[in-house]
């Protein structure tokens, strides 16, 4: 299949997927660490509840920890309330004190992230990742700055750094300097997390991986994690054995199904692009956050066509961008950031994600919507 240079004007910020054979052997490789730490025994109970007096949190939560730290090839592991936003904050929180400085790319800030920044008080140094020689540059000459911070999935359409080159620019520097990468909708998904290409902490939500809501999950050095864990001495604060063996259970399913997914946007694309339907003048895939279609269609009726997608059975907002609840393919706007970069989009752009569903069940919806 050919390109022309429209459509290929975001293919490199595409971050690569694993394919659902590549996903396979990662669910093999979790479950063969399940049963390293579990007996069939426990691996079959709920979970206990409390803060147990061994580890000063409920015993299950405490294996089910030490399986994902296993599985990352990280020191240790974390599970905390509040999902990536409550990971972000906590492992930083650990990290840097109010006034303390960070790196972060030179791109839109993620809002919950960006909230995070104003409520620890923290300061911030932008360098553009997607140069190297810049990223290598500043975190020579620059030694305020206590995090290399580090998100990596795209924060702009624009974007085309490597996660596992950025991080080996850093650390062949300032090897002593922390980089804290937040891994949200690439876990489970891409080749690999920050931690697994040597960054110190990895942080992502349990929610995009299929498990309840409102877990976040830290991976990586002791130093951070131990003092996060000690400061989150609260029975109230911890995450339960029941709620901690559901997270497990369900991330057994999500690399398969998350690449599975992956493939169906991809034939998602390439149908539309053969001319599948008509009143498309183009479409590429992007990583905005999740890996997702954008349509460009021939006339502005973007948000009429959002709007009958939804009497059509596509969901057309997320609930948490490919939870457990996202079945359905979900038709709906274009992000902000991308709209700001193309203001054009607002009117003549829509974002598709199959989630679930096949391309032809994707197809069928955006015909009839256009039609109408």
């Amino acid at each position: 299949m050919s390109y022309d240079a429209s459509q290929l004007k975001y293919a490199a910020s595409v971050i690569p997927t694993m394919t659902v054979r590549q996903a396979q052997q990662l669910q093999f490789k979790l479950t063969d660490t399940m049963s390293s730490h579990f007996s069939g025994d426990q691996f079959l109970s709920l979970g206990d509840l409390g803060v147990a007096p061994r580890f000063g949190k409920p015993e299950q939560t405490q294996r089910v920890e030490c399986t994902l730290a296993d599985l990352f090839g990280a020191e240790k592991a974390a599970l905390v309330r509040g999902a990536g936003t409550g990971a972000i904050r906590g492992i930083l929180s650990q990290l840097l004190l109010p006034g303390d400085c960070m790196f972060i790319h030179t791109a839109p800030v993620y809002t919950t992230t960006n909230d995070t920044i104003r409520i620890l008080g923290l300061q911030t140094k932008q360098i553009d990742y997607n140069d190297l020689r810049a990223v290598e540059s500043a975190v020579k000459e620059d030694h305020t700055c206590k995090v290399f911070y580090i998100q990596h999935a795209r924060q702009q359409p624009t974007d085309t750094y490597d996660l596992k080159s950025v991080i080996h620019t850093v650390k062949k520097v300032r090897p002593e300097l922390p980089i804290v990468v937040d891994d949200n909708y690439c876990a489970m998904k891409a080749y690999g997390i920050g931690v697994e290409f040597g960054a110190d902490y990895s942080t992502f939500s349990g929610f995009k991986v299929l498990g309840p809501e409102g877990i976040g999950i830290i991976v990586g050095k002791n130093r951070g994690i131990e003092a996060l864990q000690k400061s989150n001495y609260s029975g109230g604060g911890q995450v339960q054995g029941h709620e901690a063996m559901e997270l497990l259970r369900m991330m057994t399913f999500a690399p398969v199904s998350l690449a599975t997914q992956n493939e169906q946007v991809e034939e998602v694309c390439k149908r539309l692009n053969e001319g599948a339907i008509d009143g498309i003048d183009n479409a590429y895939m992007v990583n905005a956050q999740s890996k997702v279609v954008i349509v460009e269609l021939k006339k502005p009726i973007a948000q009429q066509v959002i709007q009958r997608s939804n009497a059509l059975g596509a969901a057309t907002h997320p609930v948490g961008a490919e939870s457990r609840y996202e079945i359905i393919p979900m038709i709906y706007r274009v992000s902000s950031s991308f709209i700001a970069a193309e203001p054009r989009l607002k009117a003549y752009g829509i974002r598709i994600n199959p989630m679930k569903s096949g391309a032809s069940t994707v197809l069928n919806i955006l015909k009839k919507a256009i039609d109408a």
